[in-house]
This record gives C-alpha cells, structure tokens and sequence, in this order.
C-alpha cells in the first residue's frame, strides 16, 4: 500500500530491448514537442518587444513604453487584442485535437504528425508576413492546428512504440523537446529584441519554420507502430515491425495481446461514447483531471509571459528577456531528471514531489511579490540581491515542473488508455489541456490586473488540491505493458467497483447469449 493505493505489477513481461532503431525512432517523432514549446517561448518575448506592441497594439505601447496614464504596475498588459493573439492559438489546437482522433486512429499516427507539421509551417510564415493583426491571429490559428494535431498523435506514437520498461524515458522525450523549444524561443528573442531597425519580431515568428521542418521531415521517415497497423488490417507488416523494433524474434505474447487489444477495439463502434461506461471511469477522469490540474499549476503563466511577468514586477526589458532565459535553461535541464528517473521511482512519487515543491515555491514567490509591490505595483528600484532571490524561488518552481507535472501530463493519459478508446481518449487529454491553457492565456492579464500578488495564491491553492487527487486515486503505472495496464483499476480500492461491475455485466450478457444459442440450437 501507498497512501491507501495499491501499487500494482504487471504479471507479464514481454521479452525485447531497447534498440537504437527504437530510441532513433523516438527521438526524431517526439521534435513534435519542439513546435508546441518554441510556440509558447515565443509569443511572451514579441509582446514584451516595443517594435511589436507599437505596431500591432498601439494601446498597450502607450501604456508601457509611454507610461499614457500612469496606469498600474499589474495592468499595463491587460489588453483584449493581445490576449487573443496568445491565445487563439490554444482555441485552434482544441478544435483541430479532436479531428485528429479520427485521422490518427483510420490513417496512423505518423500520417497525422506530417499534417500537423505542415499546418504549423503555414503558421510560421503567415505569422513571419504580417501586416496587421488580423494576419497575426490567422497564423495563430494556423499554428494552433498543427499543435493539435502533433499534441493529439505523438504521446501515443511514443508510448506504442517503447518497450515497457522504458516507456516513461521515450515518452518523456516529447516534454524534453518542449522545453528546448521554449528555451531556444527565449535565447532568440533575447537576441532579436537587440536589432535596431525593429523588426526582430519577425525573425522570431518567422524561425517558428524551422522546427515544423524539422518535424516534418522527421516524421516521413518514421515507420508506424505495430498497434496502428493491426488497427488497420495490416498484420503481418505489424508482426514484421514488432521483431524490428524488439530487436528479437519472440513477440508473439506481445503481439497477440495487440492482436487481441485491436479486435476488442473493432468491436466497439463509438469510442467516444464508449468512454462513457462505467469501466473507462478512471480513464476518463485520469485524462480530464491530469491535464486539467496541468495548466492549473500556473506554469503556463511563466511560459507564455515570462519576460512580461518579470518585466511586471520591475526587470528592465532586457533583463526580464534574459530571466526568461534562466528560467527556460531551468526547464530543459530538469527536464533530463525525469527522463532518467520516472522508469526507476515511478510516476506517482514525481508527481507527489512537485506538487509539494510547487506549493512551496509559490508561497515564498507571492510573499516576496507581495512585500516589495503591494496592491499598487511600484517598486520603484529593486535590489540586486532581491529580484535574484525572485528568479531562483521562480527556476526552482520551474524545476519542480519540469520533473514531474510537465511530462507526467503527456506520458500518462497516453500509457493507461486501452486500444479501443486511446485515440479517443487522447484528444480529450489534448482538448481539457488547450481548453484551459486558452483560458489562461486569455485571463491572466485581467487576473493579474484585479487579483495582483494573489493570483500566486489562486493557483497554489489548485497544486494542492492535484497533489491530494494522485495521493488517493492515482496507482502507479512503472513496468506495466500498456495492454495489460487495465489490472492496476481492478486492485485499486476506489476504482476497481467500476472496473468490475462493467465486467460483471459484460459476463452476464455473454452467458446469457450463450444460453439462447444453446436453446435455439436444441431440437
């Protein structure tokens, strides 16, 4: 027992390695994280810009740059416009999340990451061309679709394609490439914000193409997993691909469980309904509530205005671009400490971390952002040693982050879907996780504005409630196969009345079947 939850282990364990074709394979798909991450680093560094607010959000310039009517500290970014340019993008992502279900599950996932791939790239020069704001937003969306395409089918390449014992290092992999794209859209910004004629705006929309390239060209050389293709009738092929990748020729337990997964899944002619039975309630609440709690640990807030926020609570602009950059190093590398522990510790003890480090950390933040700018926000000069101690309280929340919420929130909503409803149950993760990071984006400048230093408060307050939920109703998913991932329900104290009841019912009705037929059979 921990925390009242049992922690389950799987009676199987297929035999295979980990070949260098495997963690190739899912290196070059997870650089779909890199599109998602250089999108969120970028947009809070060109609003920070004054080329780019004097051009496209003259309001907001006259406010910040002009101090028009000595308007308050938290407030100079609160701006309908602005707000809309971060977050159209998350609006898109949720809408195209859900077509992508159907694509990912009828044509594959590697055929719905080149999409997304080619969506983003469209973005990227539209948004590196505009003239206006209208241009601005059409490009957002652009960008958004193709985030909710790669978002919806990559998690689940990367958990299908990984042995089970390393599922949680590949998968992983995905956050490791959204953090080098935050981090690489930090450096740029802080680099282009330098150019004189103003227009280093530009530059920093327009290398949005390079990791759509990058991604896209990865992606048409990526073999599809063997569950896709037996998803599709291509059997064979799949147990082909299955000794590949295993690097070993005995994979029939393997693959006759995916055999056995993707018959059951045919069966069942509506996924998203079928998500509703009493059997799929701990699915469905893990792939609401995870990615839910995800965006509401506030660390978006860093992401998408981190050079915003830091400039807020008094930075100069360089140096709130350049925080952004610690802060975006911060996330990378913490990243690698997950990556290298989440297969040895599990999932649930990262998770408990965080949680705790984050609550603490946001403490500490609120209390320094409340004793220094008050309800008015006019610090006047901050000491050296001070804005310092602000950065690393807010680099060890990141970190915090960055090991457990961050890539947890990817990795398992995609490992503890079963087959017949994962594509379906994907897109509801990535749909609840662009619902609220829309949200967010859209409200936090009005937050900040109306809540000030507790807007730090509102969000801790949700750490707190996520890291109760793991303790009572999350069990651990280290070293279960992916398909036989549904035995972990059935011995949890909470969720196994669900698991079984539904079965109970399944069994009924089948010997009841099987007697009519006995009796219709009968002379």
């Amino acid at each position: 027992m921990a925390g009242g939850v049992i922690i389950a282990k799987s009676s199987k364990a297929y035999p295979g390695k980990l070949t260098c074709r495997v963690f190739c394979t899912c290196f070059v798909a997870a650089m779909g994280g890199l599109i998602f991450g250089y999108d969120i680093g970028i947009s809070g560094g060109v609003t920070s810009m004054p080329s780019f607010l004097k051009k496209f959000f003259p309001s907001v310039y006259r406010r910040e740059e002009l101090n028009v009517g000595g308007t308050n500290q938290y407030c100079k970014f609160d701006d309908a416009k602005l707000t809309l340019f971060t977050s159209s993008l998350y609006l898109a992502a949720l809408v195209a999340s859900l077509f992508a279900s159907t694509i990912t599950r009828m044509l594959g996932r590697r055929c719905s990451m080149i999409f997304g791939g080619i969506l983003f790239l469209a973005g990227a020069i539209v948004n590196g061309l505009a003239k206006n704001v209208t241009m601005l937003i059409i490009g957002r969306v652009l960008l958004g679709c193709g985030i909710g395409f790669a978002n919806q089918s990559v998690p689940v390449y990367l958990s299908e394609m990984a042995p089970y014992r390393y599922r949680g290092m590949l998968n992983m992999f995905f956050q490791l490439t959204i953090t080098i794209g935050i981090l690489a859209a930090n450096v740029i910004n802080y680099f282009t914000a330098q150019i004189k004629s103003g227009e280093g705006w530009r530059i920093s929309l327009g290398c949005a193409a390079v990791p759509a390239v990058l991604f896209i060209a990865g992606s048409l050389y990526l073999p599809d997993t063997p569950n896709s293709l037996i998803e599709r009738g291509k059997q064979e092929e799949a147990l082909k691909r299955l000794r590949r990748i295993r690097g070993i020729e005995d994979v029939e337990e393997e693959f006759n469980d995916m055999v056995a997964a993707s018959i059951a899944s045919k069966k069942i002619k509506h996924p998203w309904a079928n998500l509703l039975k009493p059997k799929y309630r701990p699915h469905l609440t893990m792939v609401i509530l995870i990615p839910f709690f995800q965006q509401l640990t506030g660390m978006n807030v860093f992401m998408f205005y981190a050079p915003v926020l830091f400039k807020t609570i008094g930075f100069g602009k360089n140096a709130s671009l350049a925080s952004a950059v610690i802060s975006g190093g911060v996330n990378c590398v913490a990243t690698l400490v997950s990556i290298f522990s989440v297969d040895k510790i599990g999932r649930r003890v990262l998770f408990l971390e965080g949680g705790v480090q984050m609550f603490v950390c946001q403490i500490i933040i609120t209390i320094c952002i409340a004793l220094k700018f008050g309800v008015n926000g006019n610090p006047g000069e901050l000491p050296h040693w001070y804005a310092m101690f602000v950065v690393i309280a807010i680099c060890v929340y990141v970190a915090a982050f960055a090991w457990s919420w961050g890539p947890l929130g990817w990795l398992v909503p995609s490992e503890i879907l079963p087959l017949e409803v994962r594509s379906a149950g994907q897109s509801i993760n990535v749909a609840v996780n662009m619902i609220f990071t829309f949200f967010i984006a859209e409200l936090f400048l009005k937050m900040l504005c109306a809540m000030k230093f507790g807007l730090f408060i509102f969000f801790s307050a949700f750490v707190f409630a996520m890291s109760i939920f793991i303790y009572k109703f999350f069990p651990e998913t280290k070293g279960i196969p992916i398909e036989d991932m549904n035995g972990i329900w059935k011995k949890h104290p909470y969720w196994k009345k669900y698991v079984e009841e539904e079965e109970e019912e399944e069994d009924t009705k089948v010997e009841m079947e099987i007697t009519e037929e006995k009796k219709t059979e009968e002379p």
